[in-house]
């Protein structure tokens, strides 16, 4: 964005706002302010002349502008600047690291009600004082200002950072050493630009109306996934990576085998499985539940929400629904009872295996296609994903030549994958990627591995980012079947060297406008260097309820709004006399696309504390 209305706070003998004005439009409008008044500076001689060069250019000066305060110090229609600029704050004298952190804290406060949306706030900082990784040397945290935390109390995000030259203003001289005219060394300094971010709190579980067959139901999605329900990041008209990385691995199929895309239904399931896979294939111990309630208003819930309409391709049929949700429910509708029922989201799209193959219009020796979201309970680590898009290919093969027509569909998949993850590596890169095919013990499927060095030392050696399932179908006893599954958020990071996955799914417009329709590219973050905050947790557990350390998890994560990106068990004691057990955990607290301030991790970690001792019956420590 060029930046019409510039704020310049803090200018000690305003040398910076002289020597920029060069460097910009005429038509740029400009306020330059410090913290004096005029009579604490006319015995400066170099200050005075640079306050002759602004008035004379039409630049509007300020005297006495507290910068924690500017809310109070400009009127409503002074403010809408596009671009603050705060060049090397400090407290004055010996002000040691905690006072420059609450300076820098009430700074971005004051500045989130006097930008525009989309504006920036430039904030230079000596060598190390930032404490973030772009300070050569790195100082310690607790050491630093922790700039990129106390903009996060204010709502903003770092989005950019670059070294601090004096070359691009010529003429600026710094002063104000310990409160003195005196200059300071700016060696290695660096220029911190912030953006402002979404709020946290606003990520809320959202109001769905669900048509199945001719009647409405309204229900909300689970809080763990909130956000995640009806995106549609795989429609005709997204640009979403996702749906990229999917159009391009179907159409590279699409040159070897006759493909047939089917549209996706619902992520709605009932209680009944699938008889074509092996046992355990859509695991619903992990399934997140689904309350429906019958919803005659077809405008709001029971709760009085409005209410987003959830989108399928394909309706329920009523023998779909349980019974007592069937057509027998239309006399207790009558009656005026609220008719309710549980269902599941799917865990994979391999739930519906068995309605492609029955349906009359499959083909045997076309690859069917079938794309959509899935939901599933998990534990919370780096590529544990509990919603994410998966691409499902069905390819149905005569038992006689199975073994031929198999070779032939795992030869063409690895050279697609390879293909796709190797089309943003750099031209002389080291960083790599390769697919491969892992037998697994019952010598028929395949789990696809991908090791990948773009996500450093810390990423797991081998990502699996899909299977490979064989199944000889009850009702095809000449045929057989081959499902691959593929995790399309998984491989839209590796391929466009996206390293959380969270980020797939933000609200934020900046995340979108970063990709070109059909175009694949490196990812540029624009939350760099987000802070983590550590918090431990101990319990003691019930005796008679057990614990169920995944739900554990699903409640971390619905509690931070999925800012816990790690838990790690600590340790387990025993109490001598009363036998009763303890367990202790080590909660990481992170943001991918939001400002998270400290005490906003803290006050998640204390609802996280109250939350499991409701939903699992523990007693906090």
């Amino acid at each position: 964005m060029v930046p019409r209305r510039l704020l310049l706070v803090g200018e000690g003998n305003f040398s910076f706002t002289a020597s920029l004005i060069d460097t910009l439009d005429p038509g740029i409008s400009i306020t330059a302010t410090c913290l004096q008044h005029p009579a604490d500076l006319e015995g400066d001689p170099v200050t005075q002349e640079n306050l002759q060069r602004l008035r004379e250019r039409g630049v509007e000066v300020r005297f006495g502008v507290d910068c924690t305060q500017l809310p109070r110090t400009l009127q409503a229609h002074e403010r809408d600047f596009d671009r603050i600029y705060f060049n090397f704050p400090h407290c004055g004298r010996k002000a040691g690291v905690a006072k420059n952190r609450e300076l820098l804290a009430k700074f971005f406060q004051s500045c989130a009600d006097i930008l525009t949306k989309e504006g920036e706030v430039h904030v230079a900082l000596c060598r190390g004082q930032g404490g973030t990784p772009a300070d050569k040397p790195q100082r310690e945290w607790h050491n630093s200002w922790q700039v990129v935390a106390m903009a996060a109390l204010g709502g903003f995000i770092l989005s950019d950072v670059y070294p601090f030259s004096c070359e691009t203003v010529p003429g600026y001289k710094c002063t104000g050493y310990r409160s003195q005219a005196k200059s300071f060394h700016i060696e290695g300094a660096v220029n911190h630009v912030f953006t402002q971010s979404s709020p946290l709190e606003g990520c809320q579980p959202r109001a769905f109306r669900v048509r199945l067959g001719d009647r409405c139901f309204s229900c909300t999605e689970p809080e763990a996934l909130a956000g995640k329900l009806n995106r549609r990041f795989l429609e005709a008209s997204s640009c979403h990576p996702v749906k990229t990385i999917n159009e391009k691995l179907i159409a590279e199929l699409g040159k070897h085998f006759p493909l047939r895309r089917l549209k996706c239904s619902l992520p709605l399931l009932s209680q009944g499985g699938t008889s074509v896979l092996p046992p355990g294939t859509c695991d619903p111990v992990s399934a997140f539940w689904i309350s429906l309630h019958e919803d005659k208003s077809h405008s709001e819930s029971l709760t009085g929400e409005k209410t987003e309409e959830m989108e399928g391709i394909l309706s329920f049929s009523e023998c779909a629904l349980p019974k007592s949700l069937g057509r027998d429910g239309c006399r207790a509708a009558q009656e005026g009872i609220c008719e309710q029922a549980e269902l599941r989201l799917r865990s994979s799209l391999l739930a519906h295996v068995d309605t492609v193959i029955q349906s009359p219009d499959f083909r045997p020796g076309s690859l069917h296609v079938l794309s959509g979201p899935v939901f599933r309970k998990c534990h919370i680590l780096p590529f544990r994903m509990p919603a994410f898009h998966e691409t499902l290919f069905i390819l149905g093969l005569n038992k006689n030549s199975k073994d031929g027509c198999l070779a032939s569909l795992l030869n063409h998949l690895k050279g697609s994958l390879n293909n796709l993850l190797t089309e943003t590596l750099l031209e002389g890169s080291s960083l790599s990627a390769s697919v491969e095919f892992v037998l697994q013990p019952n010598g028929k499927d395949h789990i696809i591995h991908v090791k990948s060095l773009n996500f450093g030392p810390d990423c797991t050696e081998h990502l699996i980012i899909g299977n490979i399932i064989t199944s000889t179908g009850v009702t095809h006893e000449h045929q057989c079947f081959v499902f691959v599954s593929i995790n399309l958020d998984l491989l839209a990071m590796l391929v466009y060297d996206i390293s959380d996955w969270r980020i797939l799914w933000t609200f934020d417009n900046r995340f979108l406008k970063r990709f070109a329709p059909g175009k694949v590219e490196r990812f540029k973050s624009y939350s760099l260097y987000p802070p983590c905050y550590v918090h431990d947790i101990s319990f003691w557990l019930d005796k008679k309820k057990g614990f169920d350390e995944l739900e554990f998890h699903t409640v971390a994560r619905a509690v931070s709004q999925g800012t816990v990106i790690s838990i790690q068990f600590l340790g387990r004691f025993q109490h001598p006399e009363t036998e009763q057990v303890s367990l202790c955990y080590r909660l990481t607290y992170q943001a991918c696309d939001k400002a998270l301030s400290p005490q906003l991790a803290a006050a998640m970690q204390s609802r996280f504390r109250r939350e499991i001792q409701r939903q699992l019956h523990v007693s906090p420590r």
